[in-house]
């Protein structure tokens, strides 16, 4: 692949729902443009994008994937990103170098829950949108009402540029509503013709809607729209691209990617309207030596500097890492300061990924997209530079997993095998988090959804060949105290010769602290317990909060006062008044109304507003208390508490009930005493 300047590249972001046929259109681009000599199907596992054998065996996308392709002099890097909203941060890792997007939809589906996460996306990114409706050959299209379902959704900035064409319900080909010229299918060729006069009419609330979007990016060009006067073809394609660049146009194209009708086009149009990467945004980044943030744009007048989006992990060739160069021209051999830790990198080889296939070059400018293997730090989200750059790009704000499971290893011994395979995985996906619960002994996995954990799973089992399983994981209750007790705790043993003596007298109450195991005081009066056993009773303290007596949970928020007792002057040693302590514990904490805490979590849960009413049914059930609500853009964020043991797969559920469009976060708030009802089924489990 030969070098191409900045100014010739197009770094684009294919968005759309799952299933809108995004993997499909790389496939008809690659084959217009003769990088490929024959048509990839997703169902036969033939595609370029889709590699792995997990999306092979699915039949689609579950890792983001770059499909270059050489059109016209041009180089469009393709970031083709899974639809299905367990892989969102595959989705923010193109976004992350991205400079536009193309919204997918299928003319027979319309707008899908994807498409619009997907316009949000794009949106927040604030890189330039176009949308592209594919499988126009299918039977009964009413584009007109497509277009309206999109002004209506995503708003007056929608400008089609296309309308199809078609005979006796066949597409044969469209009209370039822009340029006003008719395009049709002869003899397997794409021929410029008349507008059929059937057309004109469909043609003419499309023309407006152009010249509409044009007229609101030019005061000139709106006075000329109010007094009707004819705009040429120039200013028109002047201020639409202007209006694209501004994000104030959004141009709507269409085609069929098994045909390849509009291919050609969609990627004519993509060149023209879509920014180069030194046109784009720049980027941000932290100054090292005034820590300040500042605005990088992408040049190759400067020093040398990439940015580390993606890792792929291989069990046989081990870490790739994907980057954009983002200043400067990157050159194979390259010696590279890695930010993050000051070591130096040798980037070796340089490749340019096509799915699979890696592809050697010399060198790459900036804004262009590569690989490299072998690394020894760089992680996603790292800076890689020249020495002198001193400035560390901002990192990518993932989404965090809120779907939790505790894994176990199906084999004796394959606790570390299984660890290690995790983490190769968790560098591949950094929506996807491992943490080991100390206190229930368990490793906890966390994901965005349950068919994520379910690809993790597969992946351990027949990538790294490590068998594991599943369960909910250990709620960590607590106990506590309610009432309070006054206990004698004596530990008495005579075996020959030197004997055990301990003996305490204590008073057991809340401590009204539930953030801390126990206080202890001692009131002793006159020498009945001498001072050097106090470290001892408070170590037999320390050891009995461990497990408590109702299910063996940890005790918080007890206060413990050593008040009296006796000793030997033989036989009394610290182990004594340990045992004698935790006797003391056992007795007392059983007397003073001993009760089950839960934790509670601060969750917040953001819909559209016309399910709020379904979830706040739903969180009444698993007995939610609401605080408050409050509007976030165009959705009502609902800011509640709720167990957290109703919360591991609520993500799962709220996407269920709101169609996808549900977003849920929660953190750990507080201890609080449990319904009678709960405590009793724990204790039972616990038993």
């Amino acid at each position: 692949m030969k070098l191409y300047e900045t100014k010739n590249i197009r770094n684009i972001a294919l968005l759309g729902h799952g299933g809108a046929g995004k993997t499909t259109l790389c496939e008809a681009m690659l084959f217009a443009s003769g990088k490929s000599s024959r048509l990839g199907r997703v169902d036969n596992g033939t595609t370029v994008s889709d590699f792995e054998p997990e999306e092979i065996k699915r039949k689609f996308s579950i890792r983001t994937s770059l499909v270059p392709i050489e059109w016209e002099d041009y180089k469009l890097n393709f970031l083709d990103t899974p639809g299905y909203f367990d892989f969102v941060g595959e989705v923010q890792q193109a976004m992350s170098v991205a400079d536009s997007a193309l919204i997918m939809m299928r003319a027979s589906a319309g707008i899908e829950v994807g498409t619009e996460k997907a316009w949000e996306c794009a949106t927040e990114a604030d890189v330039p949108k176009m949308l592209y409706i594919t499988e126009m050959d299918a039977q009964n299209i009413e584009i007109e009402k497509l277009l309206e379902d999109c002004k209506e959704k995503f708003g007056t900035s929608i400008a089609p540029i296309q309308v199809p064409w078609y005979e006796q319900d066949t597409l044969v080909g469209y009209v370039h509503v822009l340029k006003m010229i008719g395009r049709r299918l002869e003899d397997g060729k794409m021929v410029t013709c008349p507008i059929p006069e059937h057309l004109r009419e469909e043609i003419e609330p499309i023309r407006t809607m152009i010249l509409e979007a044009v007229a609101e990016t030019d005061e000139d060009l709106m006075e000329k729209y109010f007094a009707e006067e004819e705009m040429t073809l120039e200013e028109i394609e002047t201020a639409y691209k202007k209006g694209v660049m501004d994000k104030q146009i959004v141009p709507v194209l269409c085609g069929s990617s098994m045909s390849g009708m509009g291919i050609p086009v969609l990627m004519d149009t993509m060149i023209s309207l879509f920014p180069s990467p030194d046109e784009g945004l720049s980027v941000l980044a932290t100054d090292e030596e005034t820590q300040e943030t500042v605005e990088v744009e992408c040049t190759s007048q400067d020093k040398t500097s990439l940015f580390v989006f993606k890792t792929l992990v291989d069990p046989f060739i081990g870490k790739l890492s994907l980057f954009k160069v983002r200043t400067g021209q990157l050159m194979a051999d390259a010696s590279l300061v890695h930010s993050q830790s000051g070591d130096v990198e040798r980037l070796a080889h340089l490749y340019v990924l096509s799915g699979k296939e890696q592809q050697e070059v010399a060198s790459l400018c900036a804004g262009d997209i590569g690989a490299v293997s072998k690394l020894k730090n760089p992680s996603t989200g790292d800076t890689l530079s020249e020495k002198g750059f001193n400035k560390v790009y901002e990192s990518i704000e993932f989404s965090k997993g809120v779907v939790k499971k505790a894994i176990f290893p199906s084999g004796k011994g394959d606790e570390e095998k299984m660890s290690q395979c995790l983490y190769k995985l968790m560098a591949e996906d950094q929506t996807f988090n491992i943490e080991y619960n100390k206190e229930t002994h368990e490793t906890i996995i966390s994901a965005i959804g349950e068919q994520q954990i379910d690809i993790i799973m597969s992946m351990l089992k027949n990538k790294f060949k490590v068998e594991v399983y599943l369960q909910e994981p250990t709620t960590p209750y607590r106990e506590t105290i309610k009432g309070k007790a006054n206990v004698r705790g004596k530990h008495k043993k005579q075996s020959g010769g030197h004997g055990q003596y301990g003996d305490v007298v204590m008073e057991f109450e809340p401590s009204g602290d539930l953030e801390t195991p126990f206080v202890f005081e001692e009131k002793v009066f006159g020498g009945a317990v001498p001072k050097q056993y106090f470290p001892a009773v408070e170590k037999g303290l320390e050891e009995s909060v461990q497990k408590g007596v109702l299910a063996g949970y940890p005790v918080v928020g007890l206060k413990a006062i050593l008040l009296d007792g006796s000793y030997h002057p033989v036989d009394s040693s610290e182990m004594a008044f340990k045992m004698a302590t935790t006797i003391a514990f056992k007795e007392g904490v059983t007397k003073a109304k001993p009760t089950l805490l839960e934790p509670i979590a601060h969750v917040e849960i953001t819909v559209p507003e016309n399910y709020t009413g379904d979830i706040m049914s739903d969180m009444k059930k698993r007995r939610g208390r609401m605080i408050g609500m409050e509007l976030k853009g165009k959705k009502q964020a609902i800011i509640a508490e709720m167990p957290l043991s109703e919360l591991y797969t609520y993500a799962t559920d709220v996407r269920s009930m709101t169609q996808g469009r549900g977003e849920v976060q929660y953190e750990f708030e507080r201890y609080e005493e449990a319904p009678n009802d709960v405590q009793n089924k724990v204790i039972q489990a616990r038993a």
